[in-house]
């Protein structure tokens, strides 16, 4: 009797020890880069949920009913901001409501650079035929392509305005479209004051989290916003952040000596979204040509793009892994530009802590190998 009764306290005791050791807080993340520097920061503590599971483009993403109950029930929500995840501004407002909602585009001490515009870059917004939003980056008609990882009778198609998808009573919202106030400021690459003043996030290029230096800046503002919500943890969340810190240090010195042999290598991209990877690991994109992976663009338009392969006489022409092989052959033939596939959101890789130092390490990768072929 006694033995059991021994047996019974020492089980209530390690239930209790483990129930501190969890998060008192349900977090939620928007894409795969964000959701990896919070799992990272929350490691041995808890794991945050993941909106953007799967190969879709946070511009234009259609939530889907088991997301809006993930957002329901959060008390934090970190993501990016308006600017690239859109769809998320109304059901922030509405469905989740009673949640924190962290921009870490906000982050203090973050480097943000104006958009590039004009001579060899697209305008953003640039092939209306081809169903550019706002930012020049390509709509998807169909759902299909914005989440692998379907719901068991999700399968609807995201229309323009992200109408019924099937969410409860709070979850019809469409995503505005009213987010075009993109007054680019074309005056320098200057970084953002400490603080959050001035919120004026249509000025700025909102790929924030390819430069790991910005990364730094996001993983002290989530220490920062879980730390303050479950103080019980914060010593483990603070431990957590510096350690992820110094690895991202480790990340541009190895990402650095991986890409100088190609740093003087010109290469293309299809939307430019890479300038903070570009600047902090010294190599350069010579221009972008802004095209839908929905829609083959036209003969004329071919012939535009090729013409401009050839006049920037670049190494490699880089599609993303939503874009068609057919279009990558047909843009790059006649021309001896090679092709290759960089990835910006790590779509392909697990989520997880390790997700984000793969996305950063894969991209070098892919630039390196066809930038070398093409020597």
């Amino acid at each position: 009797m006694r033995r059991a009764r021994s047996l019974f306290l020492a089980s209530t005791i390690l239930t209790a020890s483990a129930v501190t050791a969890h998060a008192d807080v349900n977090v939620v993340a928007s894409i795969k880069p964000v959701h990896s520097l919070v799992a990272a920061v929350m490691d041995g503590v808890g794991d945050p949920g993941l909106i953007m599971d799967g190969a879709g483009s946070p511009h234009n993403y259609a939530l889907k009913p088991s997301q809006a109950q993930m957002l329901e029930s959060a008390d934090i929500v970190f993501w990016i901001g308006h600017e690239l995840e859109a769809f998320l501004e109304k059901p922030l407002e509405t469905i989740a409501a009673n949640a924190r909602s962290v921009e870490l585009i906000d982050a203090h001490d973050l480097i943000k650079l104006p958009f590039r515009e004009g001579g060899a870059f697209d305008d953003h917004g640039h092939d209306e035929a081809a169903g550019h939003d706002d930012h020049g980056h390509e709509k998807q008609a169909d759902a299909g392509h914005h989440d692998d990882d379907h719901d068991d009778h999700d399968h609807e198609k995201a229309e323009a305005g992200h109408d019924d998808h099937g969410h409860d009573d709070h979850a019809h919202e469409k995503a505005e479209a009213d987010h075009d106030d993109h007054g680019h400021d074309n005056h320098g690459h200057e970084q953002a004051e400490a603080g959050h003043e001035g919120h004026d996030h249509g000025a700025f290029d909102s790929h924030i989290w390819l430069d790991p230096v910005n990364a730094k800046a996001m993983v002290e503002e989530i220490n920062e916003a879980l730390a303050e919500a479950d103080p019980a943890n914060a010593a483990q969340y603070t431990a957590n952040a510096k350690a992820v810190m110094t690895r991202l240090d480790t990340l541009v010195t190895e990402v650095s000596a991986e890409l100088a042999p190609v740093h003087d290598k010109g290469f293309i991209v299809f939307h430019d979204a890479y300038q903070y990877f570009e600047k902090r690991f010294d190599v350069t994109a010579s221009g972008s040509i802004t095209v839908s992976p929905e829609v083959l663009p036209g003969a004329e338009r071919i012939t535009e793009i090729r013409a401009k392969v050839k006049e920037l006489g670049a190494a490699c022409v880089f599609a993303e892994p939503q874009f068609e092989p057919k279009l990558v052959t047909t843009v790059t033939e006649g021309t001896r530009a090679k092709s290759g596939v960089i990835d910006p959101l790590g779509a392909a890789l697990d989520a997880g802590p390790e997700q984000y130092f793969d996305t950063i390490r894969t991209m070098a990768t892919s630039i390196r190998t066809c930038l070398s072929e093409a020597s």
